[in-house]
């Protein structure tokens, strides 16, 4: 048994002078160096490209950018025109299967917002009825707002006009063949 002491005690003597206290700083990394110049991409410089760019292309543009934005624009409205819907939005007040129910709130809107102008459809088998027609969202609020005071289920949505300015092509006898 006082073998195994005297073991144990050899044992932790040497092991404590055996550690040695290590240093964490900055000095112990002050020799420390690592070249990543092989793995890291490579890139033109973009000054020399600039003016090599510059020198080679002297030609400068004949048109300029307002006259091609122009036919564009022209372009897209000619096409515009050629569409006999566009989509929006409008205000819907009521919705549902009552015919009666859908005349009374036409007459009530009339009545309390005369300068609003409310228009009935019937979509099978319901009634709708509807106030404006709007391009955007934000032209719609101006309306809802008003509206929403006396008639709280009244919500925007969005719905497909008719252009005014549409007009159908008229069927002629050469290009109506075919046709019931």
């Amino acid at each position: 048994m006082k073998a195994v002491w005297v073991l144990g005690l050899l044992v932790f003597i040497v092991g404590c002078n055996s550690s040695k206290s290590t240093t964490s700083g900055a000095g112990s990394y002050a020799n420390y160096q690592e070249n990543l110049s092989g793995s890291l991409p490579v890139y033109p410089d973009y000054k020399e490209a600039m003016e090599a760019e510059s020198s080679s292309s002297s030609v400068e543009s004949v048109e300029s950018v307002d006259d091609v934005l122009g036919q564009k624009i022209r372009a897209m409205y000619d096409k515009n025109l050629t569409e006999p819907y566009f989509n929006g939005y409008s205000v819907l007040v009521y919705s549902g299967i009552e015919r009666t129910k859908a005349f009374e709130t036409r007459d009530d809107l009339m009545e309390n917002f005369p300068e609003i102008k409310a228009e009935m459809q019937y979509q099978e088998p319901r009634y709708l009825v509807k106030v404006g027609k709007f391009n955007y969202k934000i032209e719609a609020q101006k309306s809802f707002s008003l509206i929403k005071s006396q008639f709280p289920t009244a919500r925007i949505i969005q719905d497909r006009f008719q252009r005014k300015e549409y007009e159908a092509p008229e069927i002629t006898n050469s290009n109506a063949e075919g046709q019931n």
